[in-house]
């Protein structure tokens, strides 16, 4: 865990700290007449989540591209008016914004008198914990409705536990600095936003209840993750899981919500998009990686891509080292 207290009033400084612990951005003062520039960020990286408390002193403006993450700003007092693909939202006092990963991202105003709590969430992390809490890997975009409700119920109280956790963390020998307690404060954190915001999973996960899956399914799932480069077939699977072919097949759509095929090629898409973002763009192509993990079509996996993470390819390597 890292955390840091920055004090400045010169906004390339300003923007520089925020380009290194949230995204690449052009931060413009709107009106330097009528209060001074003077940026207070106090931020904490806690694994794939980075909880800042942020104010600029005056209003500002900013542009940032694609995030890559999921972002959430929950003002204290003021205003932040942003667009992501669509009409103006504004952020208030009583409505946090939840900003998906795709999408260029425009905060046309953040008002001089709005400090915020601010929260990137890395995609893969909050997708994988998604699938581990409902037991299936999600079909489609983890997509959030954008408006977050922080005067009262799930979203204020995860609000003000991600501002204890960020306060704690400041503190030089905190136990929230200590890697036994830095885990489960992230579990929690993620757990926390899944539960709190609109999304379509959130009914099952607010009334688990789902069976077990058998054990003929595990035995297949970890088979598949432990030597996904393999060529499993269908028939393999069914050997591995010590049940017929018709069985197996009813038992994952039953359990996992999609045939044993497809699961293997949703974990093979997931090394795929684990080698993208560890490569260079000068050392692979998307084409090459696509290939070497079985996905012959070029168009169906770039599809399917973009369907799961929110982002092409080519996006993740060009973002990736």
């Amino acid at each position: 865990m890292d955390g840091s207290r920055f004090r400045t009033r010169d906004v390339d400084e300003a923007r520089e700290e925020l380009d290194a612990r949230y995204y690449t951005s052009r931060m413009d003062v709107v009106d330097r007449e009528r209060r001074p520039f003077a940026a207070r960020f106090d931020i904490v990286v806690l694994g794939p989540l980075v909880i800042g408390d942020l104010s600029c002193g005056t209003d500002v403006r900013m542009s940032f591209g694609e995030l890559g993450a999921y972002h959430l700003n929950a003002p204290l007092g003021g205003t932040m008016e942003m667009r992501q693909g669509g009409s103006p939202v504004v952020a208030t006092a009583g409505r946090a914004l939840l900003l998906d990963p795709a999408g260029d991202t425009f905060l046309d105003r953040w008002s001089g008198d709005c400090r915020t709590l601010a929260v990137k969430v890395g995609a893969d992390a909050l997708r994988d914990r998604l699938e581990q809490l409902v037991g299936r890997p999600p079909r489609g975009p983890l997509a959030f409705a954008p408006a977050l409700d922080i005067t009262r119920g799930p979203g204020l109280s995860w609000v003000r536990f991600a501002r204890r956790v960020a306060a704690e963390a400041l503190v030089g020998e905190g136990l929230a600095r200590h890697e036994l307690v830095a885990g489960p404060l992230q579990e929690a954190l993620l757990n926390g936003l899944l539960l709190a915001a609109e999304h379509p999973w959130r009914d099952a996960l607010a009334h688990p209840g789902e069976p077990r899956r058998p054990a003929p399914v595990k035995r297949v799932m970890d088979a598949v993750r432990e030597r996904p480069e393999h060529p499993f077939t269908t028939t393999e699977l069914a050997a591995l899981a010590r049940v017929s072919v018709r069985r197996l097949q009813e038992s994952f759509r039953e359990y996992v919500g999609m045939s044993p095929m497809a699961y293997v090629r949703e974990v093979r898409l997931d090394r795929v998009r684990e080698e993208l973002r560890a490569a260079a763009p000068d050392e692979v192509s998307v084409s090459e990686v696509a290939w070497r993990w079985g996905f012959g079509h070029q168009g169906r996996f770039a599809a399917r891509y973009r369907e799961k993470y929110g982002e092409s390819p080519s996006r993740t390597l060009r973002a990736g080292r």
